[in-house]
């Protein structure tokens, strides 16, 4: 029998060490080392195809000139929002991490996807909930499905193609994979799956990163796609070590409030497409919705206007949206003045009231401040500097602004207007939804390939006010 190994891991970062540390010498958390008892693997125990074809082969190095690359074809799923996120669909055998809080929607959102891709066989595994389980919020997600047919178009069979699994030993589940052949996987949780290689419990960071290894080897190897449903910490993280990230293609983070209906599903890693996309859903008792034009539904609907509310022009991605961004500013009535910021950097917001005291003359020094960007997401596009300013001078002076004026600029420690990327996608998206006005930076240039060195702004009908610093904004605003 072979000699049992005592090993101490990082559950922070997945360090290892021989003995116990009180500070991990990798990502300097103190107190994150267990003791996790391994054991040497038994080469008995059949793994996923042991004698794999990477380990025959001895690879060469070969000139970038001399390799040959082909695009490859992504599977399109019916849902156009995770085919954004993920860059364009599907890639054959990537290895896709979705992390997320508990009861936000992550098993919902994968078995959803299961059902509506009857032309494809799906092998849905789940460790943490029963067949009959799965089977109530099938019938609920089919029901919705077959409802959200347009009419006239072809019938589908949903949920033809899914099978479910409830196991959690690797081993068992790469038999079954060997027997059914899916063209796709999806793993629900791997916190709760284990291998016979490693000894310790289920959950441990020996057992998820071994775990992952055999995804990632299978995936690589069958090229079949992966998606790996992970919970994460009271931090925010993606519970396990830290390698688990490196090791998968993609990472999709799902957020969202669970007293706001909607949800959003934000990359953190992409290999094969942009890192900075979004998706927005709509959660409903009968599952999730996609939402297409999200600046509906992040601008309020309001009869009177009120002080303190502007509209920012912020980009994620590849998509503009329209946001709704409020501000209330009050006399401090505790002596120390509070700053609260609700899906907005405080730091920045910090540094927005210096500017506005230092450059513009409004004493906020003893006044308390909240921000809040409405919807319930996080921006991080300095692009709505600008809004935010123009939102905390309205309250400030209790004077409303126009809820047909919007903003795009970054404001800058002298109080400069700075540029923001891709401002034209900013102006149409204004322009679309019926704006009638929008505050840009002067020094805006076209976009790379225009020749021009001003941008044409007369094939707009939305008036572009042209802006320098942001006396001239509250001049033109507040007069």
């Amino acid at each position: 029998m072979a000699k049992t190994k005592i090993a101490y891991f990082c559950q922070s970062c997945g360090y290892e060490s021989a003995k116990w540390l009180g500070k991990c010498p990798s990502c300097s958390q103190w107190n994150t080392f267990v003791e996790e008892i391994l054991e040497k693997p038994n080469t008995s125990i059949p793994n996923w195809k042991t004698a794999s074809t990477t380990q025959q082969r001895a690879n060469k190095p070969v000139q970038v000139a001399d390799i040959t690359f082909t695009d490859e074809d992504r599977l399109l799923t019916p849902d156009a929002e995770f085919n954004r996120v993920l860059g364009g669909g599907i890639v054959a055998g990537s290895l896709v991490l979705i992390g997320g809080e508990p009861g936000i929607g992550k098993s919902t959102l994968m078995l959803q996807l299961a059902l509506n891709m009857p032309n494809l066989k799906v092998l849905y595994v789940s460790g943490e909930e029963s067949e009959r389980q799965i089977k109530m919020r099938a019938e609920r997600l089919v029901e919705v499905g077959s409802k959200q047919l347009a009419v006239g178009s072809p019938k589908m069979d949903i949920g033809k193609g899914c099978f479910i699994l409830t196991e959690t030993s690797t081993q068992n589940i790469f038999k079954q994979i060997e027997q059914l052949e899916p063209d796709l996987v999806v793993i629900d949780s791997i916190q709760t799956l284990h291998s016979a290689h490693i000894e310790s419990t289920p959950g441990s960071v020996s057992q998820v990163r071994e775990c992952t290894a055999e995804m990632l080897r299978f995936a690589k190897e069958s090229s079949t796609p992966v998606f790996l449903i992970g919970h994460i910490t009271k931090d925010g993280m993606i519970a396990g070590p830290k390698i688990l990230e490196h090791m998968v293609d993609t990472v999709l983070q799902f957020e969202g409030d669970r007293h706001h209906v909607y949800r959003i599903l934000r990359t953190v890693k992409n290999r094969f497409g942009s890192s900075s996309e979004l998706g927005i859903y709509e959660m409903l008792g009968e599952g999730l919705r996609e939402v297409s034009n999200p600046s509906e539904i992040l601008l309020s609907q309001r009869d009177e206007p009120l002080s303190g509310i502007t509209i920012s022009a912020t980009l994620e991605g590849m998509r503009p949206m329209l946001i709704e961004t409020q501000a209330l500013v009050s006399i401090s009535a505790y002596g120390t003045p509070q700053r609260t910021a609700t899906g907005f950097d405080t730091r920045r917001m910090s540094m927005l009231l210096a500017v506005l005291e230092k450059r513009c003359g409004f004493k906020l020094g003893a006044k308390d401040v909240f921000l809040n960007i409405t919807g319930g997401i996080r921006v991080e596009d300095p692009a709505i500097d600008l809004g935010l300013a123009a939102a905390i001078i309205s309250s400030h002076e209790d004077i409303p602004i126009s809820s047909k004026t919007c903003f795009a600029g970054e404001i800058g420690l002298s109080g400069e207007i700075r540029a923001v990327n891709r401002v034209e996608q900013r102006i149409a998206e204004a322009q679309k939804l019926g704006f009638e006005q929008i505050f840009i930076s002067k020094y805006n240039l076209p976009s790379a390939g225009q020749d021009k060195k001003k941008m044409d702004l007369s094939r707009y009908k939305i008036d572009v006010k042209l802006v320098s610093n942001i006396d001239e904004v509250f001049g033109l605003l507040f007069g």
